[in-house]
């Protein structure tokens, strides 16, 4: 009796740990960096959309950031990852190489969904050999914002370029009245480490290649700080960051800035913590219809130039239930592809532009989504088509310094360590020439491992 007890016990046992594990394997965990209330939100609409069309859960998971490596690195070691990370773009090709994402999945499902319906750049960013590493989402990229009104009346060609840039301070710098551009000059903010990035990377420019650090090209990085102290000196006196070049562009005293995306909705009056003050109404897009953007810069050295981005990624897990993880970034990349950019659409450009159907049914959807705080509006009431375009297309040549050679990590402590701020503002200062300049920071940066 004791023995039947036993094995009716055990059965039971086994009964049930199957039905977990069968409940457990269709319960998929998404891991998402989007934890504000209002984001979560939309994700958990996805994954009810999802549920609903394949009857399988999502359990979407809130991670901070900045805790998102640490996190990743221990279910990793304890063979407990969630099935698909969102993630930023600093991730992709060291967790590929640690064994952390299942590059075959990301591929195939990229490769499903279209290659060619992706952003080039953003795709190139999570390059390997296979392939891609992770899916690509979603991103931004910084932008040059210029006075489109002022640069037809003078006949001026767009600012995509070195030349065009100084053509165009040549002919409206006129301070106090109106500077011809409002350049990044604080050392200890991060803005200024980024737009010089931007700057640098339009010419071709970069420390790091496939062993670590190389030292920067002379000539290319000559040209580049020759072309950042000239915009400095068409810029106001003092330590300059993104907060006066956004007061003195909205008051209309610049002819040009450097800023992200997250500035758009501010030039059409849609946030009350930041009005535009061209004119008597903190409510008036005025100042949105005379903008025009530049995303993709090119300096002398570098005629293709390229785009500073800030890129998000789907990546599914080596501890992944594969197939209906492929399954729901596939859904989030179509069915629900526009509910994902919806979160934030000023600062969610659509790394994918379209299916087979219609190769631009994601870049139209977006442009029609609402953006703003205080009120909101749709990007195609404020910007003309061709201004959207060229937003979307700064994807393509998307960048930044290595990740193609698997060296972000290095980068970025270069980048952190602000000796490239510190050296390039001496330089504007007067306090050693262009040469010298290149010299020193190749003897700073390669102290950096």
């Amino acid at each position: 009796m004791i023995g039947r007890n036993v094995f009716l016990a055990s059965t039971i046992a086994g009964v049930m740990t199957l039905a977990m594990t069968a409940a457990q394997a269709d319960t998929l965990r998404l891991w998402t960096t989007e934890e504000q209330p209002e984001r979560l939100a939309k994700q958990e609409e996805i994954a009810a959309a999802f549920k609903e069309k394949t009857g399988i859960d999502v359990d979407v998971i809130p991670v901070t950031e900045s805790e998102l490596g640490t996190r990743a690195t221990a279910a990793f070691a304890a063979g407990d990852l969630p099935d698909v990370i969102y993630h930023t773009v600093q991730y992709t090709l060291p967790w590929a190489e640690a064994g952390i994402l299942d590059t075959y999945a990301a591929t195939e499902v990229f490769e499903e969904l279209g290659a060619d319906t992706f952003s080039p750049g953003a795709a190139a960013m999570a390059s390997v050999e296979e392939g891609v590493a992770s899916v690509p989402v979603d991103g931004w990229t910084q932008m040059v914002i210029y006075r489109k009104d002022l640069f037809e009346e003078n006949g001026l060609a767009a600012p995509d370029s070195y030349e065009n840039i100084l053509a165009a301070v040549e002919k409206l710098h006129n301070p106090p009245e109106m500077f011809g551009f409002v350049a990044a000059t604080k050392i200890d903010e991060n803005f200024m480490s980024q737009v010089l990035e931007h700057v640098f990377l339009a010419n071709g420019v970069s420390p790091v290649n496939d062993d670590g650090f190389a030292p920067l090209d002379e000539k290319k990085t000559i040209e580049a700080l020759e072309f950042y102290k000239a915009i400095a000196e068409a810029s106001p006196p003092g330590d300059l960051f993104w907060k006066q070049s956004r007061e003195l562009y909205f008051a209309g005293k610049a002819a040009m800035v450097i800023w992200s995306p997250f500035i758009l909705d501010e030039l059409a009056g849609l946030r009350d913590s930041a009005p535009p003050t061209i004119n008597d109404d903190p409510t008036s897009s005025e100042l949105a219809s005379k903008t025009g953007v530049v995303t993709t810069l090119s300096g002398p050295s570098n005629p293709d130039g390229a785009a500073w981005a800030d890129l998000r990624y789907f990546g599914i897990t080596n501890d992944a239930d594969t197939d209906n993880a492929m399954e729901f970034v596939k859904f989030s990349m179509e069915d629900g592809y526009l509910t994902t950019l919806s979160i934030a659409p000023e600062g969610k450009f659509p790394t994918r532009r379209g299916n087979a159907d219609n190769p631009t049914e994601f870049v139209d959807g977006w442009a029609k989504l609402p953006v703003g705080v205080d009120r909101k509006a749709a990007l195609t009431d404020l910007y003309d088509a061709e201004t959207i375009e060229t937003i979307v297309s700064g994807l393509d040549s998307a960048s930044r310094w290595g990740v193609k050679e698997g060296q972000l990590s290095l980068a970025s402590k270069m980048i952190n360590s602000q000796v490239i701020n510190r050296l390039v503002r001496e330089y504007i200062d007067g306090e050693r020439d262009a040469a010298a300049t290149v010299k020193q920071l190749n003897e700073e940066l390669a102290k950096i491992q």
